[in-house]
């Protein structure tokens, strides 16, 4: 997907301090970028998952999650007080650091680029906007097979699309269990589209993520 127009999000403050169901992942691998996508319930999911990550997770994650264009409090301030890492509010052409967790900005299309994230004001994708299927997308171009992608709870569609081209580019996918998630829809219609690498309650994804991206493999 094309880039389209670019936009930079107002100033303020950008930062703040179970058992698998069925697997069949690719290969052993380095994953130098995890992107993860949610609606509803999705913050208690993201509270839950980011608590599981140590401050040495040596990958960098992209984040979105379907809300209001007018949502006035920040992802990264309802976030802080259970992360070891450090979360940035994404900017257009954001440079992707290592350990690092990327919270795309009400209203805006999260896309990822070799090393830079930006930002769009083109129109929604799957009725949403962020739409999680550009975010995997766009992710899946530029990362291939170093790149893990998480959907989590969500209420629509969107996110299924992305899974599958993730899966085509050799990346490895993720899903969280329909039977646990808030809301199974994103989850179901994912499972439904292609072959899911791992499907897991969510305390499970994160255990899994710590397995998988260690700082001496990188």
């Amino acid at each position: 997907m094309s880039t389209g127009e670019h936009a930079r999000p107002g100033g303020g403050a950008r930062r703040a301090p179970g058992a698998e169901r069925h697997t069949a992942a690719p290969r052993e691998s380095a994953f130098d970028l995890v992107v993860m996508g949610c609606s509803l319930g999705g913050l208690h999911a993201m509270r839950q998952l980011f608590a599981e990550l140590p401050a040495d997770f040596a990958a960098a994650i992209a984040v979105v999650q379907h809300r209001r264009a007018d949502a006035v409090s920040p992802l990264a301030g309802l976030l802080g007080s259970v992360c070891a890492l450090p979360l940035v509010e994404v900017r257009d052409r954001e440079p992707i650091l290592a350990g690092t967790i990327y919270l795309g900005p009400a209203g805006y299309h999260l896309l990822v680029e070799r090393g830079t994230l930006a930002l769009s004001l083109e129109g929604p994708v799957t009725w949403a906007r962020p739409s999680i299927d550009v975010l995997f997308e766009t992710a899946a171009e530029a990362y291939g097979r170093r790149l893990v992608a998480v959907l989590l709870t969500g209420s629509s569609e969107d996110g299924a699309r992305g899974i599958a081209a993730v899966a085509r580019r050799g990346g490895l996918t993720v899903v969280e269990d329909p039977a646990t998630a808030y809301s199974p829809v994103s989850p179901q219609a994912a499972i439904d589209r292609t072959t899911v690498h791992h499907v897991l309650p969510l305390a499970a994804i994160g255990p899994l993520l710590r397995g998988m991206v260690r700082a001496e493999s990188i």
